[in-house]
């Protein structure tokens, strides 16, 4: 006899999802994945920011140098051309861009749209600064890309500044329909 269908399967509820420690599984997959891509989008836009050389118009972590050294070779070299009328403001933008992704990602506070600007940014990097990498899998800026997307579907529906939002939204509407 089926187990689900008996009821005696202690991973599953009664209306076929999954229950107990499955359920607990199912619940949090993404968190993993958002604490990583949150702390490391932080770090990378902290470690812009406090290393002078980047933002300097020279050098080997001058970000000047890593943009003419991709410019041939990237699938859109017009994105590097446009970087390069103001790189030092581009610079700005991209790490500024990076710690408010990582910071909306950990806390979970515009978990979509952190999610997708976190896309945005992998995906200007892939076509620019890591599209000649051969075979392609060695530029790791297309598996960011591709590790946003579930947040981007998902968004931080658990332990996060939007499932606190909601949950208040929610007291408020059932508080306000209850006066009423």
């Amino acid at each position: 006899m089926n187990q689900t269908t008996t009821g005696s399967d202690p991973n599953h509820r009664g209306d076929g999802g999954p229950s107990g420690l499955r359920a607990l599984a199912v619940r949090y997959a993404l968190l993993p994945l958002r604490v990583f891509l949150g702390v490391t989008f932080v770090y990378a836009g902290l470690d812009k920011l406090t290393t002078p050389a980047f933002f300097s118009g020279s050098g080997p972590d001058a970000l000047v140098t890593t943009l003419h050294a991709v410019r041939d070779s990237a699938a859109i070299p017009g994105l590097v051309d446009l970087a390069l009328k103001s790189p030092a403001g581009f610079g700005y933008a991209i790490a500024f861009g990076e710690l408010a992704v990582g910071l909306g990602t950990l806390v979970g506070l515009l978990g979509r749209v952190a999610a997708a600007g976190g896309a945005l940014i992998s995906l200007s990097l892939w076509l620019t600064v890591s599209w000649s990498s051969t075979p392609y899998y060695y530029g790791n800026d297309l598996a960011y890309l591709m590790a946003w997307l579930p947040l981007v579907l998902a968004g931080a529906p658990y332990l996060s500044l939007d499932a606190l939002i909601a949950k208040r939204r929610r007291h408020r509407g059932t508080t306000a329909a209850t006066d009423a």
